[in-house]
């Protein structure tokens, strides 16, 4: 394990996610799931995510799109938090999802929408 991209890792998880969300992911280590989180945080947020040749929000936008396509809503939920926190504002999250309905099809634009309107709608009552 590279220690110092590991940590690097760790600060943008946080910074992006929220210390709840890790928290929930690193208190359920064991010995199946624990290169899994130790790939994640040291590779997608410390080498990924912690490259600062794009901005975060540029980051939020591309994955918002990747995950999207792919079809993973668990995931686009979680980024979709993380694109709030990385200063997307309701108007731009529309225009990303616009995108995404144009370029993967209505069904995935539509659950996009949903999902990305419970998001908004929890996050405008804090």
């Amino acid at each position: 394990m590279d220690r110092n991209l590991f940590d690097r890792g760790l600060a943008k998880r946080r910074q992006v996610l929220g210390d709840a969300y890790v928290d929930r992911a690193l208190e359920n280590l064991d010995d199946f799931n624990r290169d899994f989180q130790r790939l994640a945080t040291e590779y997608c947020w410390g080498e990924v995510w912690g490259d600062e040749t794009l901005s975060p929000r540029e980051r939020s936008i591309l994955t918002l799109g990747m995950v999207a396509a792919i079809g993973k809503m668990g995931e686009f939920s979680n980024h979709v938090r993380g694109a709030i926190t990385n200063g997307l504002s309701p108007n731009d999250l529309r225009a990303v999802l616009t995108q995404v309905t144009i370029y993967c099809g209505i069904a995935v634009g539509a659950d996009c929408f949903v999902l990305t309107k419970s998001i908004l709608d929890e996050h405008l009552k804090k």
